[in-house]
């Protein structure tokens, strides 16, 4: 089973900005233990992250191309705006799509409670940490399982 974790602008400034919100663990950390969820549960998973909104549809649609069966996605802020990313997400149907959040969105500032991509997504998990991104890998594995 192929994972696609994608990961949205500022994702790569993990342990570095908003420490407080985020946490101390760096991009590289989050990266290490996708892969290490990954062997435990048997899975290959690529992790890709950009700053680009185009980057991220181009990944998207190759995903459908590529025997992808599950994505996570972070869209960091295109989470509230970005039709173009929603779009994508939409187009690919037939692939598990899982919207996380390190954050807990429902306590921050207005606009972040505000999600153009996750209706077209299966689920969406906030608030849990880093560990949001291993509950999504499970939830896809679940999902196939039952498909």
């Amino acid at each position: 089973m192929k994972i696609l974790v994608i990961n949205g602008p500022n994702l790569n400034f993990l342990g570095i900005r908003e420490k407080t919100i985020y946490g101390n663990e760096d991009y590289d950390y989050l990266v290490d233990m996708i892969g290490k969820a990954a062997d435990e549960r048997n899975v290959s998973v690529e992790c890709f992250q950009s700053n680009h909104e185009g980057d991220i549809i181009d990944r998207i649609q190759a995903a459908y191309f590529d025997e992808t069966c599950g994505i996570v996605i972070n869209p960091g802020a295109y989470t509230h705006y970005s039709y173009a990313i929603r779009d994508a997400l939409a187009s690919v149907e037939s692939i598990i799509k899982v919207e996380v959040h390190i954050s807990n969105i429902n306590e921050r500032e207005e606009f972040r409670k505000i999600s153009v991509t996750a209706p077209v997504c299966d689920t969406q998990i906030f608030g849990h940490g880093l560990g949001g991104y291993v509950e999504a890998i499970d939830f896809i594995i679940e999902k196939a399982k039952k498909n």
